[in-house]
This record gives C-alpha cells, sequence and structure tokens, in this order.
C-alpha cells in the first residue's frame, strides 16, 4: 500500500505540531519552521513526478483504508492522484512557501496563530485535491473554509469582519446543497468512493440533473461563477497579501477543480445538457468581470474583479467539454494561480510601502522601482495573455475547443470571450501605466525602496514558470492529457446518447 499521498497530506502537520510548542516572542523560528515545513511539503509533491505515469489517466498512488459504515454505505480514506489534481497538488504546494515568505515583515501580529492557520490551510488544500471518497473531500473542503476565515477576519483590512462573515456564508450556502447530494448518492450506491460511484451511474441516472446542480452550486460559488461572485472582491481586498494569494492561486480551484473531478464523471448527461446555460454565465462572467475591473481605482480590487472574468475561460473551456478546451481549462487554472498570485504580491509590496492601494496615489514610480516595475510589467503581460507567456496558451487552447465544440454547437462563445481577452490588455496596461508610467506626481513616493532580496524569491519563482508555461507548454499538456482526454469521452458518448 502506498502512503506516500497521505503523507503528502498531513505533513504540514509536522509544523503546525513544532509551533503549537514554539512560544510567542519567538517570531524567527515560528517563521522558519513554516517557511522549511512548506518546502519539505513542496519537496514531496515533486516527489510524485518520477513515479507518474503521464500516459495513464488512471488514478496513481492510490491508497483506500476502510474508515467506518454510515447507513449501509462505506466511507473510506481514499486518495489518489491523476494528471488533473497533480498539477493542483504542485500549485498548492509551489505558492505556499512563497506567500509565507511574503508574509516575514507584513505579520508582525499574532505571528504564531497566523503560521498555524496557513499550515492548516495547505493540509485542506491538499486533502480536497486528493480525496476520492466524497464525505472524505466534503470534511477537507469545509475544512478550507475555517483557517481561510480566521486569515481574514484577523490579519485583513478595516473590513476584514464583514468580508469573513461573507466569504463563509456564501460557501457554506452552497456546501449545504453539496452535502444532500452527496448523502443522496452514497444511500443509493452503497459506497462513497467516487471512482465506484462513477462506475454505478445508472442508480441514480433519474436524479442525474438536481444533483449535478446541487454540486454545481457549491462549486460555482467557490470560483466564482457570475453572478455568485460578489463575496470575492471583499475577501481579496480585506485579506492579507499572503491570504489573497493563496484565495485566488488555489482556494478559487476548488471549484473549477470540482466540476472536472465530480460533475463530468458522475452526471455526464446533465453536464451535456447544461453546458450552454454553463458556457453563457462563463462568457458573461469574462465580459463583465473585466469591465467592472477596468472602473476599479483600488489596485488589489482591480486584480480581484480580473479573477471573475479569467475563471469566466476556464468556466467556458469546462462548459466545451472537448479535449482541448478541458486541457486549456486545467492549465488556465494553474495560469491564473500564477499570474494572479503575483500581482497580488507585488500589490502587497506597494502597500508595505505606501498603505495604500489607490492608483492615484501613485504615477510615475517605475523611475523609482525599477526592477519592482519590470516585474509588474511581465506579471500584467502574462495576466493580460501576451504570447510568450503562459496565459496566452490557455486561452488560446479553451478558445479553440469552444469553437470547435459540439456541445456548444455555436462559435459565438468563443468569438465574444475573445472580447475579454482585449478588455484584460486595457485595465491591465491602464493600471500599469497609473502606477509606473508618466511623471512622478507624488513626493512621498520619491523615497520607495525597490525590490528587496526576499521580495524577489517570492515573485522571480513564479515568472519562471510563466515563462517556462508560455515558451514550452507541452510537459504540462503530457500530465494533463490522458486524464481530460477520458473525461471529453464520456461526456461525448453522453452526448450521443442524448441525442
Amino acid at each position: 500500500m502506498n502512503y506516500i499521498l497521505l503523507l503528502l497530506t498531513a505533513s504540514p502537520l509536522v509544523g503546525f505540531l513544532v509551533i503549537l510548542f514554539l512560544k510567542e516572542d519567538h517570531k524567527s523560528a515560528i517563521r522558519w519552521t513554516a517557511l522549511l515545513t512548506s518546502l519539505a511539503t513542496f519537496g514531496l509533491s515533486l516527489a510524485l513526478l518520477p513515479g507518474f505515469d503521464a500516459q495513464n489517466p488512471d488514478l496513481q498512488y492510490a491508497l483506500r483504508i476502510p474508515w467506518l459504515q454510515v447507513g449501509g454505505a462505506d466511507i473510506s480514506l481514499s486518495l489518489g492522484v491523476d494528471g488533473i489534481s497533480l498539477m493542483m497538488v504542485l500549485l498548492t504546494t509551489f505558492l505556499t512557501p512563497l506567500a509565507l515568505l511574503s508574509t516575514w515583515e507584513a505579520i508582525t501580529d499574532k505571528v504564531r496563530g497566523f503560521n498555524i492557520f496557513f499550515l492548516l490551510l495547505e493540509v485542506g488544500m491538499l486533502g480536497v485535491f486528493l480525496a476520492q471518497d466524497l464525505v472524505l473531500f466534503y470534511i477537507f473542503w469545509e475544512f478550507t473554509l475555517i483557517p481561510m476565515y480566521f486569515l481574514i477576519g484577523i490579519w485583513g483590512g478595516a473590513r476584514r469582519i464583514y468580508a469573513a462573515v461573507k466569504f463563509f456564508l456564501f460557501t457554506m450556502f452552497g456546501s449545504v446543497l453539496m452535502l444532500l447530494a452527496i448523502l443522496y448518492l452514497g444511500l443509493a450506491a452503497g459506497t462513497f468512493n467516487l471512482p465506484q460511484l462513477a462506475e454505478q451511474r445508472a442508480l441514480f441516472a433519474g436524479a442525474q440533473l438536481w444533483l449535478y446542480l446541487a454540486f454545481a452550486a457549491a462549486f460555482a460559488i467557490k470560483v466564482p461563477l457570475w453572478p455568485l461572485h460578489s463575496w470575492l472582491p471583499d475577501a481579496h481586498v480585506e485579506a492579507p497579501t499572503a491570504g489573497s494569494v493563496i484565495l485566488a492561486g488555489v482556494l478559487l480551484k476548488m471549484g473549477t477543480y470540482g466540476f472536472l473531478r465530480f460533475n463530468l464523471p458522475l452526471f455526464p448527461e446533465a453536464a451535456v445538457q447544461t453546458a450552454p446555460y454553463l458556457a453563457i454565465l462563463a462568457v458573461i462572467g469574462i465580459i463583465y468581470g473585466a469591465f467592472v475591473a477596468f472602473r476599479q481605482p483600488d489596485v488589489k480590487k482591480l486584480v480581484a474583479y480580473s479573477s471573475v472574468s479569467h475563471l469566466g475561460f476556464v468556466m467556458l473551456g469546462i462548459a466545451a467539454l472537448t479535449p482541448q478546451a478541458l486541457a486549456g481549462s486545467v492549465l488556465q487554472m494553474v495560469n491564473h494561480g500564477l499570474s494572479t498570485g503575483a500581482l497580488f504580491l507585488i500589490v502587497g509590496m506597494l502597500y508595505e510601502r505606501r498603505h495604500t492601494r489607490a492608483m492615484a496615489d501613485f504615477g510615475g514610480i517605475w523611475k523609482v522601482v525599477p526592477v519592482m516595475g519590470g516585474l509588474m510589467l511581465i506579471t500584467a503581460l502574462s495576466s493580460a495573455g501576451l504570447p510568450g507567456l503562459n496565459g496566452f496558451v490557455g486561452e488560446f487552447t479553451i478558445l479553440l475547443g469552444s469553437f470547435i465544440s459540439p456541445v456548444l454547437n455555436s462559435p459565438w462563445f468563443a468569438g465574444v470571450a475573445t472580447i475579454g481577452v482585449i478588455l484584460a490588455a486595457v485595465y491591465l496596461l491602464v493600471m500599469f501605466e497609473k502606477v509606473f508610467m508618466g511623471p512622478l506626481k507624488h513626493d512621498e513616493n520619491r523615497a520607495l525602496k525597490d525590490i528587496t532580496a526576499r521580495e524577489l524569491l517570492t515573485v522571480v519563482p513564479v515568472l519562471l514558470v510563466v515563462l517556462w508555461i508560455g515558451l514550452y507548454p507541452q510537459p504540462f499538456f503530457n500530465l494533463i492529457n490522458p486524464s481530460v482526454e477520458r473525461l471529453a469521452e464520456l461526456v461525448q458518448t453522453a452526448a450521443l446518447a442524448i441525442h
């Protein structure tokens, strides 16, 4: 029996236990413990790659330990990884140490509690991406709410309590619907094991559409899909920088991952039936998010609304249900985590120096902070989808797959979504121009310090991966393609059965 996934999921708990026994005033020891623990977890995730068969779409490193029986249904500690979940695991373990490193000067109060919650959050996120039992998945899904609630509510901005409660209530509402659907599935099939449920779809075929919608409600709120997005800007703006990085980089991807991991294999006929409606909401989100982002005077809020727009592309790819679009969606989940994570890191650096995020309070600062300005330009262009950087690869593949999608049966979805690519370039470049270009408008900005060595260590690794994906994405597609091709084949069979 292979225990590496269990070890990977539990590894942040080692740092958690050590920090519990450290005194609050040992801030340096606490920070180093959390950072080294997260780096060790990243190393464990990399250890999955040598033994991972990229051509095999099945779950690998699978572990299943019987846990308990409820109402005749088996619940097990079941973990597994395929190409889709491996990408999410690597994204999580890559961003976590970088986010922690960004807090060394930004978080000076209650350092012990902050790092404890951050490591617990990593446990929950890894569990979500590795769980192959619906009850286990739900436990991890709900568990992530708790540390994120406290990270926003204790270390956030002036309206942190409002933002934390709103985040918690929105997500909890969708989760209740998903829990009811999980209970129905388990009692109908006698198991909560995901692969077994996928094989026994006929047992709940009559309720498939309602079950799909129950799961979709939880996942759409988490993405967030328009019009269920209103919790996101508040959470992003009020969260500390590291919280925003993980919220945008990983937690939002739990929603899109849920559609791929649960909705498509369990309810393929319902996925085909609802695809055009899902695509309509995705395209509206792309355009709406871009327009609202353009109108924001607060640079952090601009980046927050850009997530609504960019994740609309991911949802469009999922709705298209072609291998190209699904592969593009998975890659774009990674791309968004990298680009938006880097944007939040740099915005956080500016806030630590000036204690303002209003674009009107900057202007012309590239003269003062040239290195930071150069890194911000690369990050903004990657988010805008410039060819040669990561965003272009994901968006192009999604648009290609959506254009030829037999389920959507219309090129207009891809055509309208393309406008979002243009709008992204507009609001991101306007933001860069207002903050970094032109004359130096305010005397307070003349003394700004350029990026430090520690800050470089948080941003440069992200931008190296941005360039890698932009210039040579094939290794990533090699990991993703077998799993999404199986999903596409499944839903295409369902589409033929319907028609």
